[in-house]
């Protein structure tokens, strides 16, 4: 497997090595061991969830607060979508900046997204099967979330605003500048 780190400290590409035969193909998507001494990280997942979206759905930016912030590994089972990781993390030298990357059943990599980001993605082909680890469950009370649109962060999502899909929950959500974290 090889783990590269994004231009946003702590957050990580992990490519499998895949091995395909006449039978279909066959990697691992996650080692612990092999992540923990690439990464530094030490990460214990303790849900997974599945997420199913139609071309041009847009779910962001999203994430947990205080002690139920959440770090993931996130992977597509099925399409493509654009990823987006933001650094929240005030401390650092990356704070407000986007790492954004195409991952896809095809190309079959895998994002780990470290607490103290935000995380959305898009759908960019028809019935996107997505799939991601967390190592905190899920707190209706912690969760938060930054404007997909917002013009500081100047994010391009790849797909024209008139062919994006959010839920009503995640328009209403707030500007980067008023964020309160």
């Amino acid at each position: 497997m090889k783990i590269t780190e994004t231009n946003l400290k702590g957050c990580f590409v992990l490519e499998p090595l895949i091995h395909r035969d006449n039978r279909g193909l066959f990697f691992e998507s996650y080692h612990k061991k092999t992540f923990e001494k690439a990464t530094g990280y030490p990460v214990d997942f303790v849900q997974d969830n599945i997420s199913v979206s139609a071309k041009g759905v847009l779910r962001g930016l999203h994430f947990q607060t205080g002690d139920h912030a959440q770090a993931k590994l996130v992977q597509v089972l099925k399409g493509e979508v654009l990823d987006v990781v933001v650094d929240l993390r005030k401390e650092s030298t990356t704070y407000g900046q986007h790492f954004k990357a195409k991952i896809s059943s095809e190309n079959r990599k895998t994002i780990f997204v470290p607490k103290g980001f935000a995380h959305g993605f898009v759908a960019l082909t028809a019935d996107v099967i997505f799939a991601y680890k967390c190592d905190a469950y899920y707190h209706k009370y912690s969760e938060a979330g930054i404007r997909y649109n917002d013009p500081d962060l100047d994010i391009d999502w790849g797909l024209p605003e008139n062919q994006l899909v959010l839920s009503e929950k995640d328009l209403q959500l707030p500007l980067w500048k008023d964020l309160k974290i």
